[in-house]
């Protein structure tokens, strides 16, 4: 193994390189004169960035001061405007809810939305219902409404909360909500609607109150309540949903129901109303009050102009009276329905709500609630409604065909004493007095008089006008299909016209067709035998020339007239008229025997017989006409 030796050669190198290292380090280094200058020009740099930052910060100091500036002077300006216009309830308008922003809230069967601009429902939409053209109803929405409260103030100014910003706050009481709006002079001073809306109910509590106003609004004037509603069309046919669109109240401590005009302007001023219905036909808008408002002005004014024309409202509602004030503070509790024109739903509010709806005055409207609401409401909750109405028809002829008997018993017996009505008017020809008294004997005695089959016939006239009047108003038969109609409410619609017919329409309705054909042979079937069995009077108008007429005018009036009303009442008239048919060739074939009523007659014609005191009466006229047209012939000579 080789020993290690000490390489002196080697740490010489080393050293020398090193050396030579530290010379060059030496001699490149820079002289004071360079320093100072690098050192110069460093503090140069330094400064010139200093002074840049200064400036910068200068610069947006004095801008955001010049804003801030400009911003307070008119924020100043606005709000001593404000306080110039509005008073106190200029800081109603600095709150961050001073927009057009709508609160939105939803019940199940509503859609509701409180606009900030005025605290009021700016839309209402019911969300189980559709128009005739499947777009949803909306009673309230695109401004066809208004609510306002106007007043003074305690420092002469008059304001209108449709111009002031409301601020909102949802909270829930139990199941309700509560959307409260207030009107704010200060945190705890307010004028505030206050809205309770119960769920799956269209009837809502509507609260207008004040909080600390007492020395702001001035209560000496009338605080006004102005509510306006243009109503939307939602049927089909705007002539007919029109018709049945009226404004109509409760006033008089319940005792009353009445209505402005059907058509044109009305205008009326009630007093103790508890009420207001904007009815737009199978839809209401209602405002109840909790206690009798004092007095109301009422409004209604027409808006279709034309009805060829389609037009979006059918008419306008405007209701204005003075809320009641207590110890300088407002305290009004009403409430809002909107909802179905249905007697059902509206019944369940105990408010008589339900006499909003032209069930028809006195007997007929006690027909409808008392009979034929019941029987259809049960009918119709087993049966289609089509069906349902076909068998209420059948039902209600069957009850009335007593008096159809009636009727053709009259006209028979007529036929049976027709012969000796004839010869005693060929005997009497000369004494026209002596004719008619021994007609009357005769008919007396019979038991024959005309009179009996009229007063049967005048017994089905509450029944037809009931009915008239029930299936333009029957809620339950919007939108129900049968056959071919679609809409039992409204008119069926077989064809389409390229023009419109005045009076009829631009569209063909083939139930009334139906309707206007059974009624033709029906008058045609009825009116033949009374014409056979109803002699001619002497001055009296010839009653067959104008049966004669009738046969024919009378399906004319239904073929025109029903083309545009609800095919369920066609549908109605149809099927009654059939059976009508039918009932009349059981009791013409089956029944009646024109051989046993001849000898009947003759029977009640050997009894002595007293004349009644009309008879009497009639007599001792026609007695008293026969002297003075003989007085007259005697003077003339």
């Amino acid at each position: 193994m080789e020993e290690k030796k000490f390489d002196l050669n080697s740490t010489i190198g080393f050293i020398l390189i090193f050396g030579i290292l530290l010379f060059m380090l030496w001699q490149n280094q820079p002289t004071p004169e360079e320093l100072a200058a690098e050192k110069a020009k460093q503090e140069q740099v330094e400064a010139k960035e200093k002074a840049n930052e200064a400036k910068k910060k200068k610069d947006t100091f004095e801008t955001t001061a010049s804003d801030y500036s400009n911003t307070s002077a008119a924020d100043s300006l606005k709000l001593l405007s404000l306080k110039n216009k509005l008073g106190a309830f200029a800081y109603a308008s600095t709150l961050p809810s001073a927009t057009d922003n709508v609160t939105t809230v939803e019940n199940g069967v509503l859609t509701l939305k409180f606009n900030n601009r005025g605290g009021y429902l700016s839309e209402v939409k019911l969300n189980e219902f559709v128009d005739y053209d499947s777009v949803p109803i909306y009673l309230i929405n695109n401004k066809n409404t208004a609510f306002n409260l106007s007043f003074a103030t305690t420092d002469n100014r008059n304001l209108n909360t449709q111009d002031l910003y409301f601020q909102p706050t949802v909270t829930k009481n139990g199941e309700n909500t509560v959307v409260s709006m207030k009107l704010k002079v200060s945190e705890s001073e307010f004028l505030e609607y206050r809205y309770e809306i119960l769920p799956n109910n269209y009837m809502m509590n509507f609260t207008i109150r004040s909080q600390g106003l007492n020395n702001v609004i001035n209560t000496s004037q009338d605080v006004n309540l102005d509510w306006k509603l243009k109503t939307k069309r939602h049927d089909q046919s705007i002539s007919y949903e029109n018709r049945y669109t009226r404004l109509t109240y409760q006033h008089d401590n319940k005792n009353k129901i009445d209505k402005l005009a059907q058509a044109g302007e009305d205008e009326e001023t009630e007093t103790d109303v508890n009420w207001l219905s904007y009815r737009q036909h199978f839809f209401s808008t209602i405002l109840v009050a909790d206690k009798p408002i004092k007095s109301a002005r009422l409004i209604s004014k027409d808006l279709v102009q034309n009805e060829d024309i389609d037009t979006v409202y059918t008419k306008q509602f405007q209701s204005k009276f003075a809320l009641q004030t207590q110890a300088g503070e407002i305290n009004e509790s009403l409430k809002l329905y909107f909802g179905p024109t249905d007697s059902k739903i509206l019944k369940q509010y105990n408010e008589d709500l339900e006499e909003s709806i032209p069930f028809g005055w006195g007997i007929f409207g006690w027909i409808n609630k008392a009979l034929f609401i019941p029987l259809f409401s049960f009918l119709s909750s087993f049966m289609p409604y089509g069906i349902a109405i076909i068998v209420m028809t059948i039902l209600i002829k069957i009850l009335l065909s007593f008096v159809q008997y009636k009727q053709f018993l009259s006209q028979a017996k007529m036929r049976v004493l027709k012969p000796e009505l004839d010869a005693i008017r060929a005997k009497y020809k000369d004494n026209k007095l002596k004719a008619q008294q021994e007609t009357m004997a005769l008919q007396n005695k019979a038991g024959a008089s005309p009179l009996s089959g009229c007063l049967p016939g005048l017994m089905q006239i509450p029944v037809f006008y009931a009915l008239f009047m029930f299936f333009p108003t029957a809620f339950a038969l919007r939108q129900k299909k049968f056959l071919w109609a679609d809409d039992l409410s409204s008119y069926d619609v077989v064809a389409n016209l390229p023009f419109n017919i005045p009076f009829y329409g631009d569209h063909v309705s083939l139930f009334p067709i139906l309707a206007a054909v059974a009624i033709f042979f029906y008058m045609k079937m009825t009116t033949g035998d009374q014409m056979a069995s109803q002699p001619t009077q002497e001055g009296m108008p010839d009653m067959s020339k104008i049966m004669k007429v009738m046969i024919y005018f009378s399906p004319i009036l239904m073929l025109v007239f029903f083309n545009q009303y609800a095919s369920g009442l066609s549908l109605y008239y149809f099927i009654s008229n059939l059976i009508s048919i039918g009932i009349m060739l059981v009791i013409k074939n089956y029944i009646l025997d024109e051989d046993k009523i001849h000898a009947q007659i003759q029977v009640n014609k050997a009894k002595p017989k007293k004349q009644n005191r009309f008879q009497k009466k009639m007599a001792e006229m026609m007695e008293q006409a026969e002297q003075q047209k003989q007085a007259q012939q005697k003077r003339k000579k």
